[in-house]
């Protein structure tokens, strides 16, 4: 018993199918295969090399930023009122003594250009990853108060209870954690522009604080708290910048690894989530950054204006890119090339670091305002 054919459907004109649903949705797609099958090396090529575009952007930016860090560093060590040769540089450093030279390389101009790196690497850093996770080019260290709280517990141990070097560091660690953990409980789970502004707010109490421990202290122990709650690298020990870079040590190869999930992150809270990022990698990674602004303020006081001005700086370098390791170098870059104007600048005076960064930095901020009230964005 044979089947019946079936008959195929009679052709319609294009008038005839215009009315017919599964026309208009087929239509498209055959019209976008066929029209893209001969393209399709060419579609590949220009996708290749738009991926390529931005990795070769990123590796002469660092490649450069690299540049310029030995470059700031050799200048710091290098030039001044007392100047070396490369060839004395290297003696002295593989432990061959000379005159006069040995000591003031040693004692004085590589241990501020080595602290100058860490610091800036840490503060770099920091304020790059604040910025990318809350998504405001203001939420630095500086801002929401995290420099402020490591201040201001800094300055209690000093002039309440009398600490010194390795107590009063510990004790600024603990008041950046315990003023983050504050701003984060506030500001709820919303972060963003709220965190910002409890930051703020946050932070002009812990200015009250830090003026009101000022006022109680007699004359002598007040120098000593102004000198570090500038942001000095004078007379820092070697064994307070051993410290910084076994801490640097731990953390910023934590924060490169925990940092393949910003990406994501930047998307916002919602999007994170649902592509599986929860809120507590944003959480623990804001923890990262908090210890490194903690662990850099608690060696050379809170270095005013370097986190807010790397994380844009490094930004622009980038084409409008994030990086936390161009933000990282361009930090080590400013606080080498700010502590070399702070030396030399006034003949006869040596500046804190932290006076060049802020005059520095204050301009920097309201320029970054302006630009965002004329272009209607915040950054």
């Amino acid at each position: 018993m044979s089947t019946p054919r079936r008959s195929s459907p009679p052709l319609r004109s294009p008038e005839q199918r215009r009315g017919d649903p599964a026309a208009l949705t087929i239509a498209p797609l055959a019209l976008v295969t066929t029209t893209a099958l001969p393209d399709r090396p060419a579609v590949r090529r220009d996708l290749r090399a738009a991926t390529r575009r931005p990795r070769r952007r990123r590796r002469l930016v660092v490649g450069g930023l690299v540049l310029a860090l030995v470059a700031a560093f050799a200048i710091r060590v290098l030039l001044g009122d007392y100047t070396f040769t490369v060839p004395d540089f290297f003696r002295i450093l593989f432990g061959e003594q000379l005159p006069v030279s040995t000591f003031i390389l040693m004692e004085s101009k590589l241990p501020r250009a080595v602290l100058a790196v860490l610091v800036g690497l840490a503060l770099g850093s920091a304020g790059s990853l604040f910025q990318m996770l809350l998504r405001n080019p203001l939420a630095s260290p500086d801002i929401v108060g995290v420099s402020l709280g490591a201040s201001a517990a800094g300055i209690f141990a000093l002039l309440t209870l009398g600490l010194r070097d390795g107590a009063v560091s510990a004790f600024a660690v603990v008041g950046a954690v315990v003023v983050s953990a504050v701003v984060r409980w506030v500001a709820g789970t919303t972060g963003g522009y709220r965190l910002v502004l409890t930051g703020v707010g946050v932070a002009a109490a812990m200015v009250s604080v830090v003026q009101y421990l000022l006022a109680r202290s007699n004359t002598w122990d007040v120098q000593l708290a102004l000198r570090w709650l500038v942001g000095s690298l004078n007379n820092v020990p070697w064994s307070t910048i051993g410290l910084l870079a076994v801490s640097l040590a731990v953390l910023l190869p934590t924060l490169a690894v925990m940092s393949r999930s910003l990406e994501v992150l930047e998307l916002g809270d919602e999007a994170a989530a649902g592509l599986g990022v929860g809120r507590h990698r944003t959480d623990a990674l804001l923890l990262v950054g908090v210890l490194l602004t903690a662990v850099a303020v608690a060696a050379a006081g809170p270095v005013a204006f370097v986190a807010f001005m790397s994380g844009p700086i490094a930004r622009a370098l980038m084409g409008g890119r994030h990086s936390l390791l161009a933000g990282a170098l361009v930090g080590a870059v400013l606080v080498l090339l700010a502590d070399y104007a702070a030396a030399y600048l006034v003949p006869g005076v040596v500046l804190p670091v932290g006076i060049v960064t802020g005059a520095v930095g204050g301009p920097f901020l309201l320029w970054l305002l302006a630009r965002g009230a004329a272009t209607g964005r915040t950054g």
